[in-house]
């Protein structure tokens, strides 16, 4: 075998020599083994311009707390949507329950998943899309639409009418047991479908299964209320807002957003997604009668002037961005030049690598949600550096809310949610009448904050 196929003796004696030839990578070994990379890493002159004041800012409650659980996506849009209570019946603070599309959310994800297995029946359980549709099937993790269609179909409720439970603040097991269940189920209609069982006796098994879904979820999450009693009182103790409310009807008199107004912008550079077209993405989804995802594909620089003029309105703006990449978490600083990763190492690992090619290669998507705040702008009006709503609670870097700059923006950022008033007339009717291109389960576009 050639040495040029093989990791040789001489390779590392060489490699060795050279690393340790240099002053500058014995500093950072004994740094780094010490305290980390990330610390190791850091450039207190990037951290210092960091600001906590801004031009454009929109206040909100407390700072909300996700726990241990990946339902950042629902929080950032319960987010969204508590401010209009807040503001209407002018409260000192107020959360919608997070557990509460959590129940319905793995209830639909199941019911979505067993329709997935039925119509794949035909297909080999080791092919692309079936070991696809097995690896994570009730993921916590979800998108604006998604979120739209619980709302549209379950409605909202205070948090005092359903709070946390142990496993909505921690969903390992929660998720573990109904996936080996989901898992389970799945072999056995595909088993049916192979002795001959029809699409229809399927559909019959599954509604078994799903009450066994049902019976699992209020197990861990208690079951969500079909009505409620509400009392708000206001900043001066005067009560706001009192009565028996359903779901729908709390939504309703409480929120009272059209969701039907608010549309999915994303940014992906990639060849096969030209800027200008609509995406969906296929199988992603929770609510089948609900329809899948639909995206518009533009420019960093639309994203940013659409959430700009939602932010000049006095409204948040959800956000969907790979949060981890060139992040201080401790400090919530986002910044390409936080971290000085090429130099620590002393080749690039960060610096030639661009947005398109690590969406094709597998190093960024989207992996969290979040609540774009605030804004500050430059004499031109040009973002500089955003505020924004996190839901790691408040004791995470600033009072609870982060900071990424408009690098970073265009690096990582990859979805804003806006009211479609605040696209051009062109992108409106792009969005609203183009038939979109169905994107691949597995498209980078499809991940789940």
């Amino acid at each position: 075998m050639s040495d040029l196929s093989t990791v040789t003796a001489s390779d590392v004696s060489a490699a060795s020599e050279a690393f340790f030839g240099q002053r500058a990578n014995v500093v950072a070994k004994n740094a780094v083994t010490a305290k980390g990379v990330r610390a190791v890493a850091r450039v207190p002159e990037a951290a210092a311009l960091n600001t906590t004041t801004f031009d454009i800012e929109v206040k909100q409650g407390a700072r909300t707390d996700q726990k241990r659980s990946g339902r950042c996506w629902m929080f950032a849009s319960l987010n969204t949507m508590r401010m209009r209570v807040i503001e209407s019946y002018k409260l000192k603070d107020f959360e919608l329950s997070q557990a509460y599309p959590l129940f319905w959310d793995k209830l639909e994800k199941s019911n979505y998943f067993f329709e997935n297995i039925i119509d794949t029946a035909d297909q080999p359980v080791n092919g692309r899309l079936v070991s696809f549709l097995l690896t994570d099937p009730v993921s916590d993790g979800g998108q604006w639409d998604m979120f739209k269609a619980l709302v549209k179909k379950y409605g909202v409720v205070p948090k005092e009418a359903m709070p946390e439970s142990a496993s909505s603040s921690n969903t390992r097991d929660l998720d573990g047991y109904l996936t080996r269940y989901l898992r389970s189920s799945a072999h056995k209609l595909r088993a049916a479908f192979e002795g001959g069982a029809s699409v229809e006796e399927l559909r019959a098994r599954k509604k078994e299964m799903m009450a066994n879904v049902y019976a699992l979820l209020v197990t861990c999450l208690g079951e969500p209320p079909a009505s409620f009693s509400v009392r708000l009182r206001d900043k001066d103790d005067n009560m706001a807002l009192s009565g028996t409310f359903t779901p729908h009807e709390f939504y309703e008199r409480a929120v009272g957003l059209d969701l039907d107004d608010y549309v999915s912008l994303i940014s992906a550079p990639t060849a096969d997604k030209p800027f200008g077209r609509t995406y969906t993405v296929s199988r992603l989804g929770n609510v089948v009668e609900a329809g899948g995802v639909r995206y518009l594909n533009l420019e960093p620089a639309e994203l940013k002037r659409a959430a700009i003029k939602q932010l000049e309105d006095g409204l948040p703006v959800w956000f969907g961005c790979d949060v981890d990449q060139s992040f201080i978490q401790e400090e919530g600083i986002m910044d390409l030049d936080a971290l000085a990763i090429d130099e620590l190492f002393g080749f690039p690992i960060v610096g030639d690598f661009d947005k398109a090619a690590r969406l094709d290669y597998g190093e960024s998507l989207m992996t969290h949600a979040m609540v774009l705040e605030g804004v500050n702008l430059d004499e031109g009006g040009r973002s500089t550096l955003w505020k924004v709503e996190n839901s790691w609670g408040k004791d995470h870097a600033k009072d609870g809310f982060d900071t990424l700059t408009d690098a970073w923006f265009d690096e990582y950022v990859y979805q804003v949610v806006v009211d479609k008033k605040y696209l051009t007339d062109q992108q409106r009717e792009v969005f609203e009448t183009m038939e979109p291109i169905e994107l691949s389960p597995w498209d980078p576009m499809g991940a789940l904050a």
